[in-house]
């Protein structure tokens, strides 16, 4: 018996099977490891643009406290940053760091330009200018409004189908083009059947690669509207060229960007208002507020109307081309409690427009997505059983 268990074969067998333990706890683990950074990933993807606006928050309030105390706002920002309090992130410490280096708050936004939004840092240098924070403090925490439930949602829901469901479609059509359609097709040249001219509209697609090739321009597209929404503004502004703002044009024809800019122009030029600064001033202010050019050139046809003679309530309509700026601010006007508490209402009513159609954009892009995906599973899935069906229809006639 101890023959047997000292047999030259024992150590052999030991190795292989310790080898085997150890490659499937890697195999294991890997796999773990792997999901788990998935999971992470769309989790850190999920949230990068609540986290943003969150922090944007948190900073404000930051600001509000400071002014209030009558404490500096650099030297809070300093005080902060010497405690390494991380829950503002790095670009807070680079802004204290610079503001260390003796420039002022805004001058420090405009050297990190990625820790606030651009509407925001505007709106600061606005207020830095007027020389009271507080005023456009309002107005800041207008534009940091945050989206309601349903919106995010639906777009993260969108996220989900661009970057799982469809690599995984794509995946699958071209693994089905390489190895189960040829099969099939030598099956049919075998038997010599006649095949069906859907069956053969389908495989031609496949075999010239442009099924494959529409469904990843379909995906790109989609994973470039994803990274805007997880880049922001920030991200998007790399595209911007000075002569030609591209980017800015396409932001105002995009329905709930535009009610946005709308928001933010009329929420500045309130805030202004109420702070007695000149109405031409003002509107050049707010226009710029929006960081946007296109919001910048029809602000300056609204200047242009104001050196005419022209009213203000009259001359929005430069900006708005609804007319509805020109009714709201013509009854703000007989107000009483200021120009943003009379637009408050309509302010709001934006915000929602913009969500039901950011919402409502989301959900027909997702289910446009997954209905196109399904019609083209259902060709392939056509062409490959019309040759099934030509195959017993020829054998039964044998």
């Amino acid at each position: 018996m101890l023959g047997q268990i000292f047999d030259h074969d024992f150590p052999l067998t030991f190795l292989e099977a310790l080898v085997k333990f150890f490659s499937a706890s890697f195999a294991f683990l890997f796999l773990a490891g792997s999901i788990g950074g998935l999971i992470f990933l769309i989790h850190f993807l999920f949230t990068l643009p609540m986290r943003r606006m969150e922090r944007a928050r948190l900073f404000l309030d930051l600001l509000e406290s400071a002014v209030k105390r009558g404490q500096s706002v650099e030297a809070m920002i300093l005080s902060i940053a010497q405690n390494r309090d991380r829950t503002l992130g790095v670009r807070f410490h680079l802004l204290a760091a610079h503001i260390e280096s003796g420039l002022r708050l805004v001058a420090a936004l405009e050297k990190v330009p990625r820790f606030l939004p651009l509407q925001i840092a505007a709106m600061l240098r606005v207020g830095e200018k007027l020389g009271d924070l507080r005023r456009v403090l309002p107005a800041c925490r207008e534009i940091l409004r945050d989206r309601p439930a349903a919106v995010r949602s639906a777009m993260h829901y969108m996220i989900l189908v661009v970057l799982l469901f469809s690599p995984v479609f794509i995946f699958v059509v071209m693994l089905t083009a390489v190895t189960v359609i040829p099969r099939f097709k030598e099956v049919a040249a075998g038997m010599g059947v006649t095949l069906w001219p859907l069956t053969t509209f389908v495989f031609a697609l496949v075999d010239s690669g442009g099924l494959i090739g529409f469904e990843i321009i379909i995906s790109l597209l989609m994973f470039g509207a994803v990274l805007i929404y997880i880049g922001g503004p920030q991200l998007v502004r790399w595209f911007q060229f000075r002569g030609l703002p591209f980017v800015d044009w396409i932001a105002w024809r995009v329905p709930w960007k535009q009610k946005r800019l709308q928001r933010t122009f009329s929420a500045m030029l309130a805030v202004l208002l109420d702070g007695g600064v000149p109405e031409a001033e003002a509107v050049r202010l707010a226009g710029d507020c929006t960081a946007n050019e296109i919001c910048r050139r029809r602000s300056q046809r609204v200047i242009g109307a104001l050196q005419q003679g022209t009213r203000l309530d009259d001359a929005v309509r430069a900006f708005d081309d609804s007319g509805e700026f020109h009714w709201r601010l013509t009854n703000a006007t007989h107000a009483r409690g200021g120009f943003l508490n009379a637009l408050r209402g309509w302010h709001e009513a934006l915000d929602a427009k913009a969500f039901q159609q950011e919402e409502a954009s989301a959900h027909a892009v997702t289910s446009g997505l997954v209905i196109l995906n399904g019609v083209l599973v259902a060709l392939i899935a056509t062409g490959m059983f019309g040759i099934l069906i030509a195959c017993i229809n020829a054998a039964l006639l044998w």
